[in-house]
């Protein structure tokens, strides 16, 4: 909190940033070389503005024009009231110097003494603000400190070199208040991401089981916040692995938390006993009672492969299918004609559950659009599957397996679409191996 200010002690150019001296006549004042603390950082080449409330504006010690370092005059704008106030406040105002005697409106004067100064904050949250009090009544000044303000003068104590240097103060502290704010929110939403990426990428439950897991995921760059693609693998006591992996559309914190719950339902129904049309005929009913918006829809892919491992149950929810390699065969996408639609798109819709067959040793790939829509080269031409499955194969070949295959195939997409990723990535791999079964 800054210390009252009277007449004989500036701010420290330390504080202020730059020390001014007074110019003959008391005529000089200091300007922030930035436009606005909050608005934009191109300031240095335009003028100071300062916005003045009180009832008496004409009769001010600070009405004579002032000046900044450079000799550019600060222009001055007055306002009686707050109604004035709000219609001169644009954005080119840098600082407002409020009198605390100024009433607010519909409140009475002894019902709260800074309540001005809080209809003013509420006013401009943007801009930097001295208030001015009556001499001597530095717990007030304090006060509105506290309450918000940059800074506090006395009114009966100003001179324009003071003035001038209290200006430059309070806009660069608001421009470091406000820079730490965001900071701090910067923070705050990466912890959100890690939060939700907790949520959405969670530990598989494969005690138990032999086969292998690996995954990855790798968010789109054009956005701050992870976007809705989730997966999740259990096992249930009858030794039957379920695996899925699906994708909200859109993108932002909504999307997120929507596929959070999406996969959090997807486990418990699963656990509960679930599969099929039944399972996704109810996460369709926890989406469209949760979703923000009807037009938010989700993609889904559900394996569950039985206890022996040869074999699998599909179910397709608008979602590509996955990719399977064994030994000795090229790698292929498992049948996806039956296709149903998307969570979410149409009430009351069926998805057929297709049985397939595995084999004794096999890697079964799952995976996001995000992995097959990238660009290949500077054309407009899209990998797709097919040149995911020619991909894969070709990395297979080289002897890449589990966590290595993955991280290939995701960086190979990165590079060809000659950058980060538009869409966020996730592809889940398991693994079954004889000779790890004995």
């Amino acid at each position: 909190m800054p210390a009252p200010i009277p007449r004989q002690r500036a701010i420290p150019a330390a504080e202020s940033g730059q020390a001014q001296a007074a110019q003959p006549g008391g005529t000089s004042r200091d300007e922030n070389p930035r436009k606005e603390a909050t608005v934009d950082n191109n300031a240095a080449t335009t003028n100071l503005t300062l916005l003045l409330i009180e009832d008496d504006p004409g009769g001010s010690a600070v009405v004579p024009e002032l000046q900044d370092a450079a000799g550019r005059p600060i222009r001055v704008r007055t306002a009686r009231n707050l109604t004035e106030a709000a219609r001169l406040l644009t954005d080119d105002v840098h600082c407002i110097l409020l009198d605390l005697a100024l009433p607010a409106p519909g409140r009475g004067a002894d019902e709260d003494e800074l309540a001005v100064l809080r209809h003013v904050l509420e006013l401009a949250p943007r801009h930097a603000v001295l208030a001015l009090t009556a001499s001597g009544d530095a717990e007030r000044g304090a006060e509105a400190v506290r309450v918000g303000a940059q800074d506090y003068l006395f009114r009966d104590e100003l001179d324009t070199r003071l003035l001038s240097r209290a200006i430059r103060y309070a806009v660069e502290r608001k421009r470091s208040d406000t820079a730490e704010r965001r900071l701090a929110e910067g923070r705050v939403r990466a912890q959100e991401n890690r939060r939700l990426e907790r949520g959405l990428l969670p530990t598989p439950l494969l005690e138990g089981s032999s086969l292998r897991f690996a995954a990855r995921y790798r968010p789109g760059r054009s956005r701050a916040l992870l976007g809705g693609d989730f997966y999740d693998v259990v096992r249930t006591p009858d030794g039957t692995v379920h695996a899925m992996i699906g994708d909200v559309c859109g993108h932002g914190p909504d999307e997120a938390a929507l596929g959070v719950e999406l996969r959090i339902a997807w486990r418990a129904l699963t656990l509960a006993g679930l599969c099929g049309d039944q399972l996704l005929g109810t996460l369709q009913q926890v989406l469209e009672h949760e979703r923000s918006d009807e037009e938010i829809f989700a993609t889904l892919c559900t394996v569950d492969i039985s206890p022996d491992g040869r074999s699998a149950g599909l179910c397709l929810a608008g979602h590509p299918s996955p990719l399977i390699a064994r030994p000795g065969r090229p790698a292929r996408l498992l049948p996806y004609e039956n296709n149903g639609p998307a969570l979410g798109m149409l009430p009351g819709a069926r998805w057929p559950r297709m049985q397939v067959d595995l084999g004794r040793e096999w890697s079964l790939m799952l995976y996001t659009d995000g992995l097959i829509e990238g660009r290949i080269g500077v054309g407009r031409e899209r990998l797709g599957q097919d040149g995911m499955v020619e991909m894969v194969r070709r990395q297979l070949a080289g002897g890449l397996r589990g966590e290595e295959l993955l991280r290939a195939a995701v960086n190979e997409v990165r590079e060809l679409n000659g950058g980060e990723l538009t869409d966020d990535v996730a592809v889940l791999l398991l693994d079954r191996e004889v000779d790890r079964e004995g």
